[in-house]
């Protein structure tokens, strides 16, 4: 069982940037998507990017050019680095992760995730 505890959430001024930190407890597989999915008040939830076992990423465009995802493999942390942050970013972000068992890995948005954190809140205030 794999557990996912995000952390950097926090409040932030519109233009501001934070980063998102997401520990995985054990190793998910050999091949894997991990991403940052989101959920306003209100709204469904909501994939925002997303990374595979290759270092692929892949991102919703509301946030592509200002937001980054990445992993350390060694540490087993997903990053979520999130620039020119806007109030319709405020959300509850959560952290999530499926290993891929069959076939090739991508298609990370589109996944149905098995692992997922606690979230971690996210509040830009224009």
């Amino acid at each position: 069982q794999v557990q996912l505890v995000e952390s950097g959430g926090g409040s932030v001024q519109a233009g501001g940037s934070l980063r998102l930190s997401c520990a995985a407890s054990a190793y998910i597989y050999v091949t894997y998507c991990m991403a940052w999915f989101r959920q306003a008040p209100g709204k469904e939830l909501e994939g925002v990017a997303a990374i595979d076992s290759d270092g692929s990423t892949s991102y919703a465009d509301s946030v592509k050019g200002r937001f980054t995802i990445s992993q350390d493999n060694d540490k087993n942390i997903l990053y979520l680095q999130m620039n020119s942050l806007k109030s319709e970013d405020t959300a509850m972000y959560y952290c999530a992760a499926v290993p891929v068992f069959f076939g090739s890995v991508g298609y990370c948005l589109s996944r149905d995730y098995v692992y997922w954190g606690q979230g971690t809140q996210v509040t830009v205030s224009s």
